[in-house]
Formats: C-alpha cells, structure tokens, sequence
C-alpha cells in the first residue's frame, strides 16, 4: 500500500487528448526535467494507485500529454479525470539542493528560535507573487507563511522537516 508520506502531489489530470487514452495533466512541479520514473501515483477513491507510464509528452511548462499503461480509450482516460496526481519521494532524490517546494508537502514547520513544532504544511500557495505555505497547526488551525530563503534556516529530508526563521509576531497574525 502506498502511503501519503511517501509521495508528494505534482499536478492533477485533466480531460482525455484523442481517443486512444491519452490524458491532459496539469503539473505544478518540474519533477519531469529532474529525475526519471517509470510510474506516477493517482489518488482514486482516497486510495494510492500507482500507474505505469507508458509515453508522455510536454504541452507546455505546465501541460504534460500522458499515455499510461493499459488505459487505451477516451473512456479509461475519463476515468481519471479530475485525480490528482502524486510523484514518489525516493525516486525524487534525496538532494536539498535539487529539491521543490512540491516536495516540502507533509513536512513538519518548526520555529528556528524556540525550536517548537508549528504543523504540517497541507498545501503550496504559489498563486500569487508571494508563494505560501499552508500549514496546519497542532492544535487544528490553518495557517499561512511566507516563504523566502531569509526564513527558511534549514530543510532535512530525512526527519521531513522545515526549520523557519519566523519573525516575532507571524503566527499571530
């Protein structure tokens, strides 16, 4: 079984391309330029599938035509409409320097100088010009940080955790 702390989510597929199960998917990552897997990870029904890929093609930066194994009409590419769409950690590499903030999905915030674990970051807001992180609190909240290489003290993949350096007063706002 595949497990939500094993992956990290890249994107989410669109409507079919043609009729012989090619599918749209919309990515938010560059993972493609960085790494080569043979699977990527649809999340159906709240349960991890990995599926194999058999040929894919860019559109766009953000646009990948994608053909997967033993999906090969319109309808099997429907199906998948609207899943999103999951990378494998250990095949993204172990290297901070290489990493996205895609990846930092599921790692634990903690405040550089009191050394206390804020929460989880849920999701990447980088719909505006300042890129965001969503995290959800410890104790049930949601809360948004911004995201600059002056606050961010330390990223360690192993322990999954962003160490921050928040100013006074952020967490209050």
């Amino acid at each position: 079984m595949i497990r939500k702390e094993s992956v990290y989510r890249i994107g989410k597929v669109g409507k079919p391309h043609g009729y012989k199960g090619e599918t749209t998917i919309y990515i938010t990552d560059d993972v493609f330029d960085r790494t080569d897997a043979q699977y990527l990870v649809l999340e159906i029904d709240g349960i991890l599938v990995p599926f194999f890929m058999e040929e894919y093609r860019f559109r766009s930066d953000t646009t990948v035509i994608m053909k997967f194994c033993d999906v090969d009409t319109e309808d099997g590419a429907r199906r998948l409409t609207g899943c999103d769409v999951y990378f494998p950690r250990e095949i993204a590499g172990e290297s901070d320097d290489e990493m996205s903030l895609a990846q930092i999905q599921q790692f634990t915030v903690v405040d550089a100088n009191t050394h206390k674990e804020i929460g989880k970051i849920i999701a990447i807001d980088d719909s505006t010009a300042n890129t965001l992180l969503e995290v959800s609190t410890n104790e049930g909240d949601s809360i948004l940080i911004p995201v600059h290489d002056n606050l961010i003290a330390n990223i360690d993949v192993k322990t999954m955790t962003v160490t921050m350096l928040l100013p006074e007063g952020l967490l209050e706002l």
